[in-house]
């Protein structure tokens, strides 16, 4: 089944590009158009009707381009909007949550971490995830100040490497053997994260599931673009291009519009 339409992708900010690259790498053939919502960065820290009102107004931006998929590549919106937007829009939705079953289920001390925004740790979606791994311990922390520092471009900055050492020493402590992260952003964060954490402790996000979960959906039901060309991405955002400019090395290009 062939639909040449593009994939449609949105994050409060620069971080939902760690989703865009694993699913550009799993479908190069892919036209892709994502949104950067940095001027309403960061979402964890807003209220559930705010946070759905602003996935509204992405997901139309979207639709507007005939997006034949949407991929909600932050974990805010999905664990607190991503329910309201599958009952209003026909299109199918790509959400990303914690990636909390694969760490409970290789954990062999049945204690891991998780840092996310307090948007995605207080939501409903989340406990009930929770809620299924009871035996193992599971300790939480939100990252505030993080995206906020990511946005701006600071990710190698002092007031970072003081906030990471302050939230994950206490999982240290906790003897976790995996720390999840929960946030689009936070994988941008693994090469200062590595140097704080034991050798031991296991990174994992939810990257590389959610692309597959696209390509699933685009076969079973939508529709794959056949192309051979590698496909076009474009890249919108409501703040200053510098800093998504950067992350995305220059390669690709960015376009500054008030969505």
């Amino acid at each position: 089944m062939e639909n040449n339409n593009p994939i449609g992708l949105f994050d409060s900010g620069i971080g939902g590009t760690s989703i865009w690259k694993e699913i550009h790498e799993v479908l190069p053939h892919e036209d892709t158009i994502y949104l950067a919502d940095s001027k309403n960065a960061p979402y964890g820290q807003k209220s559930k009707e705010e946070i759905i009102a602003l996935s509204i107004k992405n997901t139309e931006y979207l639709l507007n381009q005939n997006c034949k998929i949407i991929v909600v590549a932050c974990n805010t919106a999905t664990t607190n909007a991503i329910r309201e937007l599958r009952a209003k829009y026909d299109v199918p939705f790509i959400g990303i949550e914690p990636a909390i079953k694969p760490a409970a289920v290789n954990s062999k001390k049945n204690i891991i971490g998780i840092l996310a925004t307090q948007g995605t740790l207080n939501s409903e979606l989340f406990h009930q995830t929770v809620e299924k791994f009871q035996e193992t311990k599971i300790i939480e922390q939100i990252g505030t100040g993080l995206v906020r520092l990511i946005e701006n471009g600071e990710m190698n900055s002092e007031e970072m490497d003081a906030l990471l050492q302050q939230y994950l020493q206490p999982m240290i402590h906790a003897n976790i053997d995996y720390l999840v992260l929960g946030c689009s952003h936070y994988p941008y964060l693994i090469p200062q994260i590595k140097k704080i954490l034991p050798k031991n402790i296991k990174i994992i996000d939810s990257g590389q599931a959610v692309a597959l979960q696209t390509k699933n959906i685009l076969s079973e039901k939508v529709g794959l673009n056949f192309q051979k060309d590698k496909g076009k991405s474009v890249f919108y955002t409501n703040s200053n291009p510098k800093v998504l400019t950067e992350i995305l090395e220059h390669k690709y290009q960015v376009i500054f519009k008030d969505f």
